[in-house]
């Protein structure tokens, strides 16, 4: 089974890149730039991850908390070239499976895609 995860970031270029960096690994990417069309993506698509940009994404506490009760199957990730995003405390400590540093590291992405099947 093809293992599908989605990379939201308004950022086109740097969306597609990180594609083309899971369609490397025996991932099936989709890339949006509107958190409007994720909801129907994860269901249309059964994703087993998201990683959301939050540099270029406009998101708080509350609507990840809502993302992943709504879609508890789900594993979502932040990704952001600050190391602390204290306005995401609680989302972060509660609610985010894992934080990556942008430029990501192909390595780490996979070695917490690999954890999360292993964990499943």
């Amino acid at each position: 089974m093809e293992k599908k995860v989605v990379v939201l970031d308004t950022d086109e270029t740097q969306g597609s890149e990180l594609c083309a960096i899971l369609e490397e690994g025996p991932y099936q990417a989709y890339s949006l730039q509107s958190l409007l069309d994720l909801g129907k993506c994860i269901e249309e698509n059964a994703c087993m991850a998201v990683f959301i940009d939050i540099d270029t994404i406009l998101i708080d506490n509350r609507i990840i908390r809502n993302l992943t009760l709504k879609y508890p199957q789900v594993h979502f990730f932040c990704i952001s070239k600050h190391p602390y995003n204290p306005e995401l405390k609680d989302a972060i400590c509660y609610h985010i499976y894992a934080c990556l540093n942008r430029p990501v590291d192909p390595d780490e992405l996979f070695y917490w895609l690999r954890s999360i099947n292993q964990n499943d």
